[in-house]
This record gives structure tokens, C-alpha cells and sequence, in this order.
């Protein structure tokens, strides 16, 4: 069991930290500091372009330069620090999450490595998109827009969706690539349909590549140009009712770095695993 002291020294290596949040804890310094990451300005076009009064610009500037978070030349021209370039990057992971605080207070982030969560404010900039008829009709957004590639990993295989997959990698030529967890369920008749849409063709062409992992929690699905992210539910089954999608190159990034990550991590696809109902 942790003593008082130990706790005490914990919060203490925090100190710096806590200072820091402190002071972005205020909407003027925050718009401070994104104007100045906009471009450097004096203190008078602060104020100005602000609309805040000039003793409020000079509190708070004050306040800033105080946290090492901005700096100021000899020609009183404001500008970020290192530092405060650096800590205005992570904004976007807290803004995402607060933003959408009540959906993760239900969902949890799976098998993510540590590595994506660090980058989760690159989804910052997306849209929240909520029941299944609206998220299938995205999907299949997703899918017609597709010129070069569609990418996926997803739980399960819904029925709708296999025709138009494939029916864009035969008009348009592109790259299907998919990962399926080794217990996914698919629908019945799926092989007959796959028979009749020339699968097994498309498969030997090479046109179609499909691995296995041990099992999928948080889904990808992307095109070339869009994207979008499912994360698992408290019970660990991914929330095929809710996406977040978005057409924004840092979103489509990150999901293009999970896919291959997992991508790279995955086995051999084995028919023997698939479970028809």
C-alpha cells in the first residue's frame, strides 16, 4: 500500500504539469496562444483581433510568458516557445475526448496500443455519425468514392456491404484489403454470393488480400481520401451503431497507421475458423 509520502512525492513530480493546465484553464490565454500559433503579433494586435482590453492582454500574455508557454522579442513581438508549439499539438487529444466524453464513458479503447492513443487528436476533426442505416450508407460512401483502395478491419461481415466492395474492385480495379478476427460470424449464403460476385477470382488476381487476428475491437474502414473508426463498447464487442468519420488527412492518417499496424500483425486468413448462421 502507498504511504502518504509516496502519493505526496507523486503529485509533486506533477507540479510543472499542473501549472501548465492551470494556466491554459482560461479561454482568453487558450485564444492567445492559437493566434500566436497562427502568426506572431504584438501585444496591441492581440488585443485587438481578440477584442479584449489591453490590461487583459497584458494579465494574461504575463501569465503565458510566466509558464515559458510564449516568448516575446526585442521588438515586443510575441511569439510560442518550443514548448508551448509542442503542448499546442496535444490540444486536440483533450478536445476530442471532451468533446465526446459521454460516448467514452461507455466505450472503451480495445487493443490500441499506446502509441494510437497518444495520437487520438488526430480524430479531433470528425463527424459523429449515429445509427445503423445512416452508418451504412457512410460505409458504403466509403466504398464508392474508392479509386484506389478500400482498407477495413472489421468484427463481422454485413451482408449489404460485400456486393458493393466488390463490385468497385471489379469496375475500378482497386486493392481490397481486409482483417477479420478468427471467431467472425458470417451471414448465411455469404459463399454463394461471394461465388457469384467472382470472389475467388478477384482473390487469385490478387486484387483481393485478406489476413486474421485473434480478434478486433476497435474497426477501421478507408478509402484513399476518407475514413472511419468504431471503437468496442464496455463489453469489449465493437459499437457497429456509432462511427466517427471524416475526410481530414490527419483522421485518415491514423487510421491508415492502424490498419497497417495491425496489418502487418495479423496471420494467414483460414477458412476453417469462419462460423456461418
Amino acid at each position: 500500500m502507498s504511504s502518504a509520502a509516496d502519493v505526496s512525492d507523486a503529485v509533486g513530480a506533477y507540479a510543472n504539469t499542473e501549472k501548465t493546465f492551470f494556466e491554459l484553464a482560461s479561454q482568453q490565454r487558450l485564444s492567445i496562444i492559437f493566434k500566436l500559433n497562427e502568426k506572431k503579433a504584438k501585444i496591441s494586435q492581440i488585443a485587438k483581433d481578440l477584442e479584449i482590453t489591453m490590461q487583459e492582454a497584458h494579465r494574461n500574455v504575463n501569465r503565458l510568458q510566466d509558464a515559458g508557454l510564449i516568448e516575446k522579442d526585442p521588438g515586443g513581438v510575441f511569439s510560442l516557445t518550443t514548448f508551448g508549439n509542442t503542448i499546442i499539438k496535444q490540444i486536440p487529444t483533450f478536445n476530442y475526448l471532451s468533446k465526446h466524453k459521454e460516448y467514452f464513458s461507455e466505450h472503451i479503447l480495445g487493443e490500441l496500443p499506446i502509441k494510437f492513443i497518444m495520437r487520438l487528436g488526430a480524430l479531433d476533426k470528425c463527424e459523429y455519425v449515429k445509427g445503423v442505416v445512416a452508418i451504412l450508407e457512410r460505409w458504403k460512401d466509403i466504398y464508392r468514392q474508392a479509386d484506389q483502395y478500400i482498407y477495413e478491419i472489421v468484427p463481422q461481415v454485413p451482408m449489404d456491404l460485400i456486393e458493393p466492395a466488390l463490385n468497385r474492385v471489379k469496375d475500378k480495379g482497386i486493392k481490397y484489403s481486409y482483417v477479420l478476427p478468427r471467431n467472425v460470424i458470417i451471414p448465411k449464403g455469404r459463399k454463394d454470393l461471394l461465388k457469384k460476385l467472382g470472389h475467388n477470382e478477384l482473390l487469385n488476381k490478387g486484387a483481393i488480400e485478406r489476413r486474421m487476428v485473434d480478434r478486433v475491437q476497435v474497426s477501421v474502414i478507408l478509402n484513399e481520401k476518407q475514413a472511419a473508426v468504431l471503437f468496442p463498447t464496455q463489453r469489449g464487442e465493437t459499437d457497429m451503431n456509432i462511427i466517427f468519420y471524416s475526410s481530414d488527412q490527419i483522421f485518415h492518417e491514423w487510421c491508415l497507421d492502424y490498419f497497417r499496424y495491425r496489418w502487418y500483425g495479423s496471420d494467414i486468413f483460414d477458412e476453417s475458423h469462419l462460423k456461418e448462421i
